[in-house]
């Protein structure tokens, strides 16, 4: 593949993440992928060469800033470039305010947003290096809307598509910059979630799905562009989503 890139991708080991990946290497990029979780990053590699794709995998954690550098420098000491860093990984442990469950918070602050901060600032060095990269913000429709239990979550997606759009504004047109934000999409992103309550009004929240794959070709569509054309934001969501 001719305009084959280099993509970095976070939270790879599952939903929105997986799919990314599997669909981008599908397409014939490199994917460079990277999660917590060792063995389902294995699985997904094996899962991408299997079907004649090209990935390297790489344990980490978005908390830790120096882990996501090495992430980023390790893929351009092997691959010469980085051109497109898919800011994804994230949690969505939600409750309401009153249960105070104050570690999930921080949890998600930590995941959420200063991962994002970790991604670009591993990222921006070598896109000013080498003149030019694409960065990709994985946020939600959770950053244009607010409902009970999601007010913490909403505020680190809100805080998401305000840094990235800070950053798109700020940066050297060679610097592109997208955020995409889905709607309920198949993941295990609901499973983290401790309160009864919450999980309840999940449920019927996350009747109506649509599969990863659906992201993955808007970041394609987004990536695919010709280099004077930045797509600022696409929203996908279920067509029942209203």
């Amino acid at each position: 593949m001719s305009n084959s890139k280099v993509i970095l991708i976070t939270g790879a080991s599952s939903g929105i993440g997986r799919g990314v990946a599997l669909g981008l290497a599908r397409e014939g990029h490199h994917v460079v992928i990277g999660a917590r979780r060792e063995d389902r990053l294995k699985e997904l590699a094996e899962e991408i060469r299997h079907a004649g794709g090209s990935v390297d995998a790489q344990r980490l954690d978005v908390t830790d800033g120096a882990e996501v550098v090495a992430f980023a420098e390790n893929a351009v000491r092997r691959h010469g470039r980085v051109d497109v860093i898919v800011n994804n990984a994230g949690v969505m442990p939600l409750s309401r305010l009153d249960s105070l469950l104050v570690e999930e918070w921080d949890r998600m602050i930590d995941v959420n947003v200063r991962g994002l901060l970790h991604g670009i600032a591993a990222g921006l060095p070598i896109f000013q290096r080498q003149g030019g990269g694409h960065f990709v913000t994985v946020a939600s429709v959770g950053a244009h809307q607010v409902s009970p239990t999601a007010a913490v979550y909403c505020a680190t997606k809100y805080a998401a598509w305000a840094i990235t759009e800070g950053l798109r504004q700020e940066s050297d047109p060679s610097i592109r910059v997208t955020t995409i934000s889905p709607g309920v999409v198949e993941s295990e992103l609901a499973d983290t979630i401790t309160e009864p309550g919450a999980q309840d009004l999940m449920r019927v929240f996350r009747a109506d799905t649509i599969a990863p794959e659906a992201i993955a070709q808007a970041i394609s569509y987004a990536i695919g562009q010709p280099a004077d054309v930045d797509v600022s934001e696409i929203i996908v969501r279920p067509a029942r989503q209203r």
